[in-house]
Parts: C-alpha cells; sequence; structure tokens
C-alpha cells in the first residue's frame, strides 16, 4: 500500500513543508484547510462564513480523491474564539449527513493568516 500527496486546483494548497493531503489506502488524510479563497485571500463574514469556506475548501480537497464530505470519518477544528463554536455545528449540520463525523474541537491562540479556525479531516472510501 503506497501513499501519495492530494492537491485540489480549487483550494490553496497549506502554508510551509505540507502537503494538501495524503491517501494511502483506504483513508485520505486532508491537512487544515484555512477559509481563504482560490487566490489565498481570507473569507469575510465571520465565524459563519470562515466555517463555510474552510468546509468548502475541505470539501474540494476531497473531490480531488473522488470522495466527498460524506467520506469523513473525524473531523479536527482549530477555534480561536469559544463563541464560535455555534457556527461550527451550523456548518457541520449544512454540509455534512448523518451520521455526522466524529468531532474534536480545539480552542488554540491563533490560526495562520488571522483566521477564526481551520479544519482537518480524515475520510475513507468505502
Amino acid at each position: 500500500m503506497g501513499r501519495y500527496a492530494i492537491r485540489s486546483t480549487r483550494a490553496p494548497g497549506p502554508p510551509g513543508a505540507a502537503s494538501s493531503g495524503i491517501s494511502a489506502g483506504q483513508l485520505v488524510f486532508v491537512s487544515a484547510q484555512l477559509p481563504l479563497d482560490a487566490d489565498g485571500q481570507l473569507v469575510d463574514g465571520g465565524a459563519a462564513g470562515q466555517a463555510g469556506r474552510a468546509f468548502d475548501n475541505l470539501a474540494h480537497q476531497l473531490r480531488s480523491t473522488g470522495l466527498s464530505l460524506d467520506h469523513v470519518v473525524s473531523l479536527d477544528v482549530h477555534l480561536v474564539h469559544e463563541a464560535d463554536r455555534a457556527a461550527i455545528d451550523a456548518a457541520i449540520r449544512e454540509r455534512f449527513t448523518r451520521p455526522y463525523p466524529a468531532l474534536t474541537i480545539t480552542g488554540v491562540p491563533w490560526v495562520p493568516g488571522g483566521a477564526r479556525l481551520q479544519v482537518a479531516a480524515i475520510a475513507q472510501r468505502y
């Protein structure tokens, strides 16, 4: 079983020495997606707008492997402001179907680029 990098042309890549994601066998590991537009600019819209864009970028990365958000089994959210939790829950309800993925939300002091959050995921082919 090999591993290979994934990369959508519809979402910006991660900063630094990282792949947008790695496909390894039945699993796809997607690096943290920031709420950046296709030009790499932070989107407006507060927590709701940023959560939506970060999940859209996650979906773009998954589509590059033939998967969708329905294949996500685990989400990891790094959140700067605890008060933004409701926006995360709303974005999950809008974009994912039941059963929702396992979810870990971690409070962090900062996210790259001044974003309010970033999201990473593990998806499974089935």
